[in-house]
């Protein structure tokens, strides 16, 4: 009986690792993460618009068809990024994932208090480059640090009735996310 109750228990221990590692390690060699599926649709620093999302067409899994979606699909290389999405009518969020899945901010229309929802994506290196510049308070510019060079932005506006889904969605095609084209040089103090 002690032998069968050792087995027992080793194995619900051996199923829990396996279960364990299995959870941790497929997102990371999945073939068609959610950044992988986004690639043929969007465009490198650019937002790019969902279609309205049905069971046939959905480009990620579980998806609420009462938002309006748009993608930023986001590359630091070339520099830091400047994120604007006006606020639509009901409720808009912004989340940031790295590439390989992983949220590391979101921000909605309640917490940034404004019509439009501002913010500066840039890598940590690219926030240490930055002049320290006195005139402009934490207030002012919202800057988040990216732990990767590449990832996604995720827009979603809330159309709480089948006929607001128009304004939801034309909020969203105002959103802009660019490379700054000013270049950003460390001063000399």
């Amino acid at each position: 009986m002690i032998r069968f109750s050792i087995a027992i228990i080793a194995g619900l221990v051996l199923g829990g690792i396996v279960h364990l590692v299995t959870v941790l390690v497929l997102p990371r060699i999945a073939g068609q993460d959610a950044y992988a599926r986004l690639a043929p649709l969007t465009q490198v620093n650019a937002v790019t618009q969902l279609p309205d999302i049905t069971p046939d067409n959905a480009p990620l899994p579980l998806l609420d068809p009462a938002f309006a979606m748009a993608v930023c699909r986001y590359d630091l290389s070339k520099g830091p990024i400047k994120l604007a999405v006006p606020v639509s009518q009901a409720y808009t969020a912004v989340s940031f994932y790295t590439r390989s899945e992983v949220a590391y901010y979101a921000i909605n229309d309640r917490s940034a208090g404004r019509k439009v929802i501002e913010l500066d994506l840039m890598t940590a290196e690219q926030h240490a480059e930055l002049p320290e510049d006195e005139d402009v308070t934490s207030a002012d510019r919202l800057i988040i640090d990216s732990p990767t060079p590449t990832g996604l932005i995720v827009m979603k506006a809330l159309a709480s009735e089948p006929g607001l889904m128009p304004q939801a969605r034309a909020a969203l095609k105002a959103a802009t996310c660019k490379t700054q084209s000013e270049p950003q040089v460390k001063s000399q103090s």
